[in-house]
């Protein structure tokens, strides 16, 4: 069973100034959400897996058609193929095989783990406004590290910003900061959300969060 909890935030400006608050309503499961989140990480992760490890088996290996001696009479133990595994180039017994790791999540439950895993770190959430997107008319990291400071953001530690449409300017302006990932709203996932230490969300952003359910 989901509810819906009423989280409020303060929204900041480039110079730690607030002076405006917003609501953010959250799905979540009604009991523990860890389950879920949990899944949806672990569904994430092995996307990523290539599964392209393989081996070759006695009958996958070339050659060894010929008996290389004959059964009987010659003193030495009985061989029928010179790709047998006992031998030498021979074939690999139960080795590793092409699979697919992927597994699969529901779309809602995916976003149930999305929204439950943002309430669950609210104390690391910063709500920007749109004005700090807009001042990035050319490249400046000065500019970001400075704002970061202002919100007392330790620029060392991994930081999530989540936006609602690409900024050219923002993604150069951070590019060389290697601690900062930029996603945008509709491609929020667990994984970015659990790894950051710091999470910086747009206001124009918000609506898309919420109705991601």
């Amino acid at each position: 069973m989901t509810v819906i909890k009423q989280t409020k935030y303060f929204i900041y400006n480039s110079q730690g100034i607030t002076n405006k608050e917003v609501n953010i309503n959250f799905t979540i499961h009604s009991n523990n959400s860890i389950h879920i989140i949990h899944r949806a990480y672990t569904t994430q992760i092995t996307q990523h897996r290539q599964g392209t490890h393989a081996t070759k088996t006695k009958s996958a290996v070339q050659g060894g058609g010929k008996k290389p001696w004959k059964q009987k009479g010659t003193g030495k133990a009985r061989a029928g193929s010179n790709r047998s595994p006992l031998w030498r180039g021979g074939g690999v017994v139960f080795g590793p095989k092409y699979r697919q790791y992927n597994k699969k999540i529901n779309r809602k439950e995916k976003a149930l783990a999305i929204q439950s895993c943002l309430e669950n770190r609210n104390s690391n959430i910063i709500i920007m406004n749109n004005d700090f997107i807009r001042d990035f008319s050319q490249p400046k990291t000065q500019l970001i590290l400075k704002t970061l400071k202002n919100w007392g953001v330790n620029n060392q530690n991994k930081i999530l910003i989540v936006i609602k449409t690409k900024n050219q300017n923002l993604y150069l302006s951070t590019r060389n900061i290697p601690n900062i990932n930029i996603t945008l709203a509709q491609h929020l996932n667990i994984r970015s959300i659990l790894l950051a230490q710091t999470i910086l969300i747009s206001v124009d952003s918000i609506p898309i969060i919420e109705r991601c359910i």
